[in-house]
């Protein structure tokens, strides 16, 4: 980019969908990169900001700033929102926009449709935990989803995409008519598997030897450690769905140690219930460079908080594709004071 004549882009969800859509491995590949890059620390990612409202105390917008270097190099921000009164009225729950900006000048030179790039890079860091954990233990056969909305389709989309098949599936919502549709999505995705919907978490999870929480839970209501007796892979992406007892009973992996143990995460309150972090085994990095191997006998538990440097590797994949097919939705005149004195 000119440093002298910046340029502005808007990139719809629609142009995001065209380049995202089926490419899970690549996209596997490019979070898992991502990831070595944060552990490299060739990364910033700061804590994300959360901007509450006392007279909507179940919506919030957030904000991730970060930074990313090697071949990415870009910085940003991500501004989610999660309004879940939203799914009353038919709207998703979430909804987003991506600022990138370059690493020379700082200017912005794009704004995206973000809520599939959060998704994508959500499923994507699951799929690569589901790889990546699963080494060294018994392969799971019978997937289980608790929660069944955008990122459960997202997560099973990107399991079937890296080469997952399974047995069986379950399928539990506190929603009989949300369980039920998805247990129709899943059906038409997988013809021939044997799709379950299960009155009771605890029937799903002793059912189970991959679990993937899904929800919007705001507390833990999941207790009892016996449910996990079988040891199983849990993929923990709504974070805050597991008590502390659950939590210090497994083997524990996060994607960012800072990250993960605030906000009240599951993990954060277990950490407030014994005052340490020894529970914890290390990161996924940590896992994939081989420094850590978490014990096979124990139930695995992988806590994924989103950091944002995943979605401006996939946001800065998405700018570079379209790009290359030259349908830049550019803004003419964006920045209208680029000279420091002015003009005549």
């Amino acid at each position: 980019m000119p440093i002298d004549h910046p340029t502005f882009s808007v990139i719809s969800g629609a142009q995001v969908n065209d380049v995202l859509r089926n490419r899970e491995k690549q996209l596997v590949e490019l979070v898992e990169a991502t990831y070595l890059l944060h552990h490299a620390r060739q990364t910033v990612n700061p804590p994300s900001y959360f901007l509450r409202f006392p007279d909507r105390p179940s919506s919030r917008i957030i904000a991730l700033p970060a930074s990313v270097g090697g071949e990415v190099g870009v910085d940003g921000v991500k501004w989610i929102s999660s309004f879940p009164g939203n799914i009353d009225s038919g709207l998703p729950r979430a909804s987003a926009v991506l600022i990138l900006n370059d690493q020379e000048t700082g200017y912005p030179f794009a704004c995206i449709e973000s809520s599939i790039i959060s998704a994508v890079r959500t499923a994507a860091s699951a799929a690569l935990g589901a790889a990546k954990l699963s080494e060294g233990r018994t392969r799971p056969t019978r997937l289980g989803f608790v929660g069944t909305g955008l990122i459960a389709r997202y997560i099973h989309t990107f399991l079937a995409g890296t080469g997952w098949s399974f047995d069986e599936i379950g399928v539990h919502d506190l929603s009989a008519e949300y369980a039920a549709g998805f247990r129709g999505y899943l059906q038409q995705s997988e013809p021939g598997t044997p799709v379950t919907v299960h009155a009771s978490a605890e029937d799903l999870i002793r059912n189970s030897d991959l679990v993937v929480f899904a929800t919007v839970a705001g507390e833990p209501h999941i207790t009892d450690p016996s449910w996990f007796d079988h040891a199983p892979l849990v993929l923990h992406v709504s974070l805050r769905d597991l008590s502390p007892e659950v939590i210090l009973s497994a083997a524990n992996v996060v994607d960012d140690v800072e990250h993960c143990l605030k906000a009240n995460t599951s993990v954060h309150l277990a950490e407030q219930r014994v005052g340490h972090r020894d529970f914890l085994d290390g990161t996924l990095a940590e896992v994939m460079t081989g420094a850590v191997t978490p014990d096979p006998a124990k139930p695995l538990i992988f806590s994924p908080f989103g950091l944002g440097v995943l979605d401006l590797a996939v946001g800065k994949h998405v700018y570079d594709a379209v790009g290359q097919t030259g349908e830049l939705n550019t803004i003419d005149g964006f920045f209208a004071e680029l000279s420091r004195y002015g003009s005549k």
